[in-house]
């Protein structure tokens, strides 16, 4: 049995940090990859890491209406129609690319297909992002994956489909209802971690989880283990008074990666596309939302899976604005109206995004 005072020597008495840079830090954040003066950085916890403001998440949500293709391509997922994957994969260079000339330096990796794509997409250029590494079916979430040895396998399997030596952050994906894992699972969880780290496959190590009470747990169990936490945070979504995760999190010095920004997309009335006639009003909100999100400094950075280069322009137009101060009272009233035409248009199979409203 892994002990838990293994990962924790020395970590009782951590000083509290926030993940906002300050004039001591500014010249470490000017080495940091695709550095922008235009574009804000934060301390992504005890790892050290400076990375921008807001980052890239892997998943490509309604794509179809940039490149084209015809009926919605799955999101998690590369098309195998060589037809579609060809404007698919050049879509992908564009983003990262406009991603990297306006300093975003950060790519979360979070579904089966996503690794591979985002290695192709940064072929030549890997040390201009950081990766945080997952892949659903070869980690926690597949039963026969639940042991120390297994997830390492996995990890070395994926590193060479992607032709990767290493990856920044190992972020390990659990059940979303985390608790439900047995003790060994967690054990085998923290070892593969532990493990990846020390022979050089990770930089970093954590997980990500939609279960808060169960990474609150592992948090103050195994905080060296647990550097960063990935986990949904939305327009909606505010500090628990009391017993928050957040109390972790300042504790033991953890970066945080918010998921659903946009809440899968139910706070915006148009389709993504450029030429939508709601794209202006859908473009405002998910400003408003990225400066709402980024007024709470234990978020390191929100990860929208932005679909277009005109969505990484409106990210940097997002910092710009967070820049000159906080929401306006209009502009705070107009984002709560929006909060709750949100909530009323989640998809059944979202509404457990409610339980995130309190973190």
């Amino acid at each position: 049995m892994l002990s838990a005072a293994v990962v924790t020597t020395g970590l009782s008495s951590i000083s509290v940090r926030t993940m906002l840079a300050a004039d001591k830090d500014q010249d470490a954040v000017r080495k940091t990859r695709s550095y922008n003066p235009d574009m804000d950085y934060r301390r992504l916890g005890k790892t050290g890491l400076w990375v921008s403001a807001v980052c890239l998440g892997g998943h490509w949500k309604r794509i179809d209406k940039v490149i084209g293709a015809k009926g919605e391509l799955n999101p998690y997922e590369a098309p195998t129609d060589a037809a579609i994957l060809s404007p698919f994969e050049e879509n992908r260079r564009q983003v990262v690319s406009r991603c990297i000339e306006r300093g975003v330096n950060l790519i979360d990796l979070a579904g089966d297909s996503e690794a591979e794509v985002y290695a192709r997409a940064l072929r030549g250029r890997r040390e201009q992002m950081y990766l945080a590494y997952s892949h659903p079916s070869s980690e926690l979430r597949v039963p026969e994956n639940r042991s120390a040895k297994k997830l390492l396998e996995l990890l070395d399997a994926g590193l060479k489909r992607c032709q990767l030596d290493y990856v920044d952050i190992w972020r390990l994906m659990a059940l979303e209802r985390g608790g439900q894992h047995s003790q060994a699972d967690v054990e085998a969880m923290i070892t593969a971690l532990d493990t990846a780290r020390k022979q050089g496959k990770c930089r970093y190590t954590g997980l990500s989880t939609h279960d808060r009470k169960w990474a609150k747990m592992l948090i103050e169990t195994y905080p060296d283990v647990v550097q960063v936490l990935v986990f949904p945070y939305t327009a909606g979504s505010k500090e628990l008074p009391a017993e928050s995760l957040f109390d972790a999190i300042r504790q033991y010095d953890v970066g945080t990666l918010g998921i659903k920004p946009f809440s899968s997309n139910a706070i915006f009335k148009g389709d993504g596309s450029v030429q939508h006639p709601e794209a202006d009003h859908d473009n405002r909100l998910a400003r408003l939302t990225l400066r709402y999100i980024l007024n709470n400094p234990l978020i390191t950075a929100p990860i929208p899976g932005l679909i277009s280069s005109q969505q990484v322009d409106n990210v940097a137009q997002a910092i710009q604005e967070h820049r000159k101060g906080d929401l306006s009272l209009e502009e705070h009233s107009e984002l709560q109206q929006a909060t709750q035409t949100m909530w009323a248009n989640l998809s059944p199979d979202y509404h457990w995004l409610r339980n995130w409203e309190y973190v």
